[in-house]
Formats: C-alpha cells, sequence, structure tokens
C-alpha cells in the first residue's frame, strides 16, 4: 500500500474515532498510530516508534504546561488575573479589544490558550451583559486573541516542538511570528466586533471592571511576565547562566515558585488549587502524546516525501504547501499542538525541494493550524458551551474567525519572506 493512501487513510480513521466514535483523543491517536503500523507492514516497530514519539513530546512539553496551568489557576483563584484585566481595560478603554489582548498576552504564559480562555471568559460575559451585546461578541474577541499568540509565538507549545524538531533560528521565529500574529489579533478583534457599534466605552469602564482583591500589582504580574523575559533573554544573551534560566522549563519553574511564594497564606487552597491544576495539564500531556506517536509513525512511512512529490507536480508556490499540509491535519484531528507534532516529520524530507528557509516553513505550517478548526477540536466545544452559542452560531464565529486569521498570516508571511529572505 502506498505512502499516500495509508497518511489519507489514516486521516480517516482519526476523523472517524473522534467526531463519529467520540473516542476519547489519546485513544484516537495512539490507535491510529497501530493502524499506520500495520499498514506499512511493520507492527512490531510501530510499537517501539509509538513510545518513543510519546516520550519525546513527554519529555519536552511536561514541565511547561503543567507549569503553565498552576500560574494560571492559582493567579486566577488568588484574585491577581482580576487585577491585571481591570488595569488592561482602563488603558485600553475599549473592553471588546482589551479581552482580545488579555487572550493573545497570556496564552503564551499559560502555555494553553483553553486555559487563558476560560480564566476570562467570565469577564467576557459581564462585558456582553454590561455593553448589552450578544454573549458571543466579547467570546469571540477573546477565543480568537488567544488563538493568534498561541498558534504563532514562540514558545507556544505549537511553535517549540517544531522549532526544535527543524533546528530553526529561535530569534527569526520569535520575532517574525511577533509581528505576524500582532495584525492577526487586530483582524481577530475586527472580525468579532463587526456585528456591533459601541460608543459609550469610558462610561462603562468603571462598571466593566473586576471587582479587585488587596493583593500586589508585582505579585500579579511577575510570575506572568519574568518567565517570558527570561525565555527571550536565553535566546538573545550567551552566558552560561542566562541560557540556563532562560530555558523554558526552568523559567516557568521560577514563575510557579514565585506565584506559590506569593500565595502561601492560602495554606491547604493552595496545594488543592495545584493538584486541580497538574490533574487538568495531565489530560493536554495525554493528548500531546498521542500526536508524538502519530507524527512518528507517519515518518515510518514515507508519507512526507509522497506528499511533497504531489504538491511539488502540481507546481503549487512552496510557501503553501507546509501550510495545506497543516490544514489537512488540523482539519481532521483538531488538536493544534498535535498538528504541528506531525506535520514537521511530513515536511522535513522535502525541505531541500521546496527551498525555503526552515523558519518561513515553520510559520507557514503555524498559520494552517487556524484552518478548519470545528466539531473535532476540544476548544471548539469549550467556546461553545462557555459563551452560550448554538453549534452554527460557534462554528460562523471560532471556525471563521480562524479561517480568515489563517489567511491574513500566510499573506504577512509571504511579505516577510519577499522582505527579508
Amino acid at each position: 500500500m502506498g505512502p499516500l493512501l495509508i497518511f489519507l487513510l489514516s486521516l480517516v480513521v482519526v476523523l472517524i474515532l473522534t467526531t463519529y466514535v467520540r473516542l476519547h483523543p489519546f485513544l484516537s491517536l495512539v490507535i491510529t498510530s497501530l493502524f499506520v503500523g500495520i499498514m506499512v507492514g511493520r507492527p512490531e516497530e510501530a510499537l517501539s516508534t509509538i513510545s518513543s514519539g510519546m516520550g519525546k513530546v513527554f519529555s519536552q512539553f511536561a514541565i511547561i504546561i503543567t507549569a503553565g496551568s498552576i500560574i494560571g489557576l492559582v493567579l486566577e483563584r488568588t484574585g491577581r488575573m482580576n487585577v491585571i484585566a481591570n488595569d488592561l481595560i482602563r488603558l485600553s478603554r475599549k473592553p471588546l479589544l482589551a479581552l482580545n489582548i488579555l487572550g493573545f498576552l497570556f496564552a503564551v504564559p499559560f502555555m494553553c490558550s483553553i486555559l487563558a480562555y476560560v480564566v476570562f471568559s467570565p469577564l467576557a460575559k459581564d462585558v456582553s451583559r454590561k455593553l448589552n451585546i450578544p454573549t458571543g461578541v466579547a467570546a469571540t474577541s477573546l477565543v480568537l486573541g488567544t488563538l493568534a499568540s498561541f498558534d504563532m509565538v514562540y514558545p507556544s507549545p505549537v511553535i517549540l516542538s517544531a522549532a526544535n524538531e527543524l533546528n530553526v533560528d529561535v530569534a527569526k521565529v520569535f520575532f517574525m511570528g511577533l509581528m505576524i500574529s500582532l495584525p492577526m489579533t487586530f483582524v481577530g478583534y475586527v472580525y468579532a466586533s463587526r456585528s456591533v457599534k459601541i460608543n459609550a466605552y469610558l462610561d462603562l469602564i468603571k462598571a466593566i471592571s473586576f471587582e479587585e482583591k488587596q493583593v500586589s500589582r508585582a505579585s500579579a504580574y511577575i510570575p506572568i511576565c519574568l518567565p517570558i523575559v527570561l525565555i527571550l533573554a536565553g535566546v538573545f544573551v550567551s552566558h552560561p547562566v542566562i541560557r540556563f534560566i532562560g530555558e523554558p522549563d526552568v523559567a516557568l519553574l521560577i514563575g510557579v515558585l514565585l506565584c506559590l511564594a506569593w500565595s502561601r497564606s492560602y495554606g491547604k487552597e493552595l496545594h488543592e488549587w495545584v493538584e486541580k491544576a497538574i490533574r487538568r495539564s495531565g489530560i493536554v500531556l495525554l493528548d500531546l502524546c498521542g500526536g508524538g506517536a502519530l507524527g512518528a509513525t507517519f515518518a515510518m512511512t514515507g508519507a512526507g516525501e509522497a506528499l511533497g512529490k504531489l504538491f511539488l507536480d502540481l507546481a503549487l508556490p512552496a510557501l503553501f504547501i507546509p501550510f495545506l499540509v497543516a490544514v489537512a491535519v488540523q482539519t481532521v484531528q483538531g488538536s493544534r499542538v498535535v498538528t504541528m507534532l506531525v506535520v514537521p516529520s511530513l515536511i522535513m524530507p522535502i525541505l531541500p525541494q521546496l527551498g525555503l528557509p526552515p523558519e518561513i516553513s515553520l510559520l507557514s505550517m503555524a498559520c494552517g493550524t487556524f484552518l478548519f478548526s470545528h466539531v473535532n477540536d476540544p476548544f471548539f466545544w469549550i467556546f461553545r458551551d462557555l459563551s452560550e452559542m448554538e453549534t452554527r452560531v460557534a462554528l460562523r464565529e471560532y471556525t471563521f474567525g480562524g479561517i480568515l486569521m489563517g489567511f491574513t498570516g500566510l499573506l504577512l508571511l509571504g511579505c516577510c519572506y519577499l522582505i527579508a529572505f
């Protein structure tokens, strides 16, 4: 059986298991990985490949996902997120834009776009109620902001694994991803607010603001901002100590320690919050490990070379090829991080023929993760349920908003490629 047919059949199996059978994503991805191994005729080798693929992902993401989850949950429960949200609303003077910026700013430090959305969704409901607008408008502005940074900005889990695998210049990926994601998040804000017209922002700022507990701003901002500063310092400074504390694992653990130190007065409650954050991150890690298994078994099949030959024979622009492969995988299985665990193994064999810098290839894949997120994306259902939308409305706001942002990102990436390379 040809590698391209195996690839297509495996995508169909994932789609059936996740969408129709409603099997947990981890089981769906592992079962499909075994299916790939059997189709290739190397089932025993597939077992070891699945184990190594899962182990590689766990070693890359276990600390950062867990640390981000702890920071986000503890800051939320102690009221420190309210301080940051209120500050941003007062500074922006536009609540819908503030929600978009909040999602953009915190998806990466939390290492989870879903967590950033869940933390700020009560504020989105409050904004909708005070502005007398549909709940979905504020929720859409928030959710598209989380996607813009989480899908495009290093060291997000979406970017981190692919950056390591493709051996890219991290500084270039960070700056290009940030510069592209800023217009993308603004496009998301404009799309979300397209159906409403609000003029009386200033009169509503005080009414919309969260109730603040008596906490210092330092204890709210430092656990989030310091890890990001350390990670960026590790990228640009060659000193070994800075490199060490600038590793994402170490930097986020420092953020966790600071967060816990400032919250030690909560005692038993703090322990319960940490336990809950760890359990939550464990579920996410299982899904990612399943994606690592599938990506590793795809590499066995030669599907990357076959896909590359197909696209090259179609004479498509090279920039579109990583994008389209990511779109295919994202459409079928739903998780953006899983997509970026699978797609590099398919694209790496054809990078020389594409002639693209690895940084451009990576960001082209990242743009592809915006298309097409729908009912097999866990974030879709969380967005729909928390915003109390009908499914058809959620598809219009979440799915089509993502499509618009993905093509915007690809267009901006093409401009970067023409100018800088």
